[in-house]
């Protein structure tokens, strides 16, 4: 079966205006995470309304799906906001023949490799390798940063390739949060779950500190979350390399929608 083209090609084509709103409302679900009719309407300057219909027309074509968003306070009168978020289908439509790609290239690295251990090892290998240049890349951003903005510096250079990516939480001596909210290798991901270790090597030695991932898209999360402790006594990125068997925590959690 013949794979859609990447870009935003799966997604309604712009002939008109609807159209061409709904895609700007993926766009935004996509680059921002999981978000309700009122957060999109202010983001896009269009009426709650207006927005709803057309979350309505995408939950009927499969692109997004409500989730219920967990309250972080006491929860009002009603009932809770729903957040939509893009389903499978909806991110398939920005870098599903990208991403089919990469589950064929790596399939046929682990077959070389003679499948079992050897095969594992050789995929995990590729991914270091893959993750070694995007460090290389992002590496500028972090190293020019302040200690306590880093990780906001990480989430920018992440930006610039494509994950729309964000740092939350201000007490930078407590810790804080890297959200990517977009990854083009999300499938391949959750086959393969060495490229997410290997990216969370990276973190870790680009911000020279141990991280944690909290929740990734591949495993069925809304976003990939990191947590990063206490970065502003951090020492200047690439000092320390900590043990890659930390650095590269298994999830330990889910990440709220």
């Amino acid at each position: 079966m013949a794979a859609r083209a990447t870009g935003d090609a799966g997604l309604p084509p712009a002939a008109d205006e609807p159209s061409g709103t709904r895609q700007r409302v993926v766009r935004s679900i996509r680059d921002h995470g999981p978000s309700t009719a009122a957060e999109l309407a202010g983001r896009l300057g269009l009426t709650q309304a207006a927005v709803r219909r057309h979350l309505d027309t995408l939950a009927a074509e499969g692109l997004v799906e409500p989730r219920e968003r967990r309250s972080r306070g006491s929860r009002g009168r009603g009932r809770p906001a729903k957040a939509f978020a893009l389903t499978d289908d909806g991110r398939d439509a920005f870098d599903q023949a990208y991403d089919e790609l990469a589950v064929e290239a790596l399939r046929w690295i682990e077959r070389a490799a003679g499948g079992g251990e050897r095969g594992a090892a050789a995929v995990l290998a590729f991914a270091r390798a893959r993750a070694a240049e995007q460090a290389e890349r992002c590496r500028p951003y972090v190293e020019r940063a302040a200690p306590g903005d880093r990780v906001a510096a990480l989430a920018e250079a992440l930006s610039a390739q494509g994950y729309a990516a964000a740092s939350r939480g201000t007490d930078v001596r407590t810790g804080e949060q890297l959200c990517q909210h977009h990854c083009p290798v999300a499938h391949a991901a959750a086959r393969y779950p060495q490229l997410c270790d290997a990216e969370t090597e990276v973190f870790s030695e680009l911000l020279g500190s141990h991280v944690q991932r909290l929740a990734t898209i591949a495993h069925g999360d809304g976003v990939c979350t990191t947590f990063v402790p206490g970065t502003a006594t951090g020492g200047t990125p690439g000092e320390t390399t900590p043990d890659k068997t930390t650095a590269t925590a298994r999830i330990a959690g889910r990440n709220p929608a």
